[in-house]
């Protein structure tokens, strides 16, 4: 099979850079719908905006890359060792073009492997069929949303629905309760796979596969259609909106499949996937290997521009911070300022969280902006240069960052989804800001960046490391700041009280 390795790499390449038609519409269904100057609509228009300058340089749409999920079916008598032998190679050379970020790492050691291979990764679903052809579908699902999967064994009392029972009722109850839970961490707005039943390793797996399903397909099962459409309007109800900052439109789609049980299980599987929901296919010729048929997109019809609007619109109301932060520059802001952010930034983890509670900091915090991101970045030369450089969830840095902020002097953190109490009472305590970010922005941010100034700790891997960089007019919205006040527990109050008036059938 001569073309395929090379067929694989541009199935990934493609999955990575170029957001699906199905996913597409759907994006631009919600730009439509948002009510204009909101938050979320400034959110969706930097989305929108990404989407078009990944497609346009073939750059990762988000720079968290996800762990890499193939679907093969391969005719009898294809040899699935020397496809899965090829799937690796196309994995570890697309990593080496800076189409995938380095995200194997090993669960004992902490170490990165650097080319995405590893124990289990990528992960390859085998199945045979009857056909001529070798059908190979991709996922690539990022971390801030594989966090957001939930798994709920029925009955169960839920947070707002109360009980939810054994019967499609309280699984309504549960895919909106999904919904809410995943708020911004999830990268707002987006779609969840669902099964109903099987078992608790099973069902999970075949809630992911129904996110191979197109967003505008009708479910066969009449009762399952009927309660897609259901939690689709009652979703996008609830109010979280894109990123999580409120908003009309909190999912673009509902996918619900069902299995057999035991008698003693009714579990109810949700995969969440974010805005950048990136899946294709390819149809491959069995004894060449190369490409036939493109699945959920049509190579030869044009790509529809996203965005509404050149770049970032400004209002001339922005905040224009230079860093290093002053503590008076800090506390002047409120909830709700977008700020556009000029000067050095330092870009960190959890390996350099971690790292900070017990070492000093390689360089100089004091007044510093710290970057919640594992950027793709790629050698050049003697020179390291950004390809992808989006937000990473924030709230995984909750048990560190209040010490961070008080112990090294830290002034504005950038992220997404926002953090908890704990990080809020530094800010107060410390004059610090958090500034959100919009997730998934990965090209968006990249082209804000003006010079890698160096890298420290980078034993810990591209994606850990502490990135020292240079940066112009880095958009933003302060959504917690030095005087106690959180968008997000706002945002998770009001969209908790909306949702308990979803207890009953509508």
């Amino acid at each position: 099979m001569t073309f395929l390795k090379d067929s694989l790499i541009e199935l990934i390449t493609q999955t990575s850079t170029n957001l699906p038609p199905d996913v597409r519409a759907a994006m631009g269904e919600a730009l439509d719908e948002e009510t204009p100057h909101t938050q979320a609509a400034q959110a969706l228009g930097i989305i929108a905006t990404n989407i078009d300058m990944a497609q346009q340089d073939a750059g990762p749409i988000c720079q968290d890359t996800g762990m890499p999920t193939f679907v093969v079916h391969t005719p009898v008598g294809v040899n699935q060792i020397r496809v899965r032998h090829a799937i690796r190679e196309a994995v570890a050379e697309a990593t080496r073009r800076g189409k995938l970020r380095p995200n194997s790492v090993d669960s004992l050691t902490g170490k990165n492997s650097g080319d995405n291979l590893g124990e289990e990764t990528p992960v390859i679903h085998f199945e045979q069929w009857e056909e001529d052809e070798i059908e190979v579908k991709l996922i690539l699902k990022g971390g801030g949303c594989e966090n957001k999967n939930i798994q709920y064994s029925l009955p169960c009392e839920l947070e707002h629905l109360d009980r939810a029972d054994r019967n499609l009722e309280g699984v309504r109850k549960c895919i909106l309760h999904a919904v809410w839970q995943a708020q911004g961490q999830g990268c707002a707005p987006g779609a969840v796979g669902v099964c109903i039943g099987s078992d608790r390793a099973h069902g999970y797996a075949l809630a992911k596969n129904q996110l191979f399903r197109t967003l505008d397909d009708v479910n066969p099962i009449p009762e399952l259609a009927q309660l897609e459409n259901q939690i689709m309007e009652e979703a996008n109800r609830i109010g979280v909106g894109a990123m999580g900052f409120g908003g009309k439109v909190s999912l673009i789609g509902c996918k619900i499949g069902v299995a057999n049980r035991l008698p003693a299980s009714y579990f109810v599987s949700v995969a969440y996937d974010c805005w950048a929901f990136r899946r294709l296919g390819v149809r491959l010729d069995a004894s060449t290997g190369a490409i036939t048929r493109w699945l959920y997109r049509d190579p030869d019809r044009p790509v529809q521009r996203m965005a509404r609007a050149e770049g970032f619109p400004l209002t001339g109301r922005e905040v224009i911070l230079s860093a290093p932060l002053s503590e008076e520059a800090v506390r002047s802001l409120k909830v709700g300022d977008v700020v556009l952010v000029s000067g050095e930034v330092f870009t960190g983890r959890d390996a350099v969280h971690a790292y900070l509670m017990k070492n000093p900091p390689p360089v100089d915090m004091r007044g510093a902006v710290l970057y919640h991101c594992g950027p793709v970045m790629l050698k050049q030369g003697e020179n390291w240069a950004v390809k992808a450089a989006g937000p990473t969830t924030s709230s995984r840095e909750e048990p560190y960052q209040a010490t961070v902020i008080e112990k090294y002097g830290v002034r504005a953190v950038i992220g997404k989804g926002g953090m908890g109490a704990k990080t809020l009472a530094a800010l107060e305590k410390s004059g610090a800001v958090y500034l959100n970010a919009i997730g998934g922005a990965a090209q968006f941010y990249a082209r804000t960046v003006e010079k890698v100034l160096g890298v420290h700790l980078i034993e810990f891997g591209i994606p850990e490391a502490m990135w020292h960089l240079r940066v112009n007019n880095f958009a933003a919205i302060v959504t917690m700041d030095a005087h106690g006040n959180s968008l997000h527990a706002e945002v998770e109050k009001e969209t908790g009280e909306k949702l308990a008036s979803f207890e009953h059938v509508s």
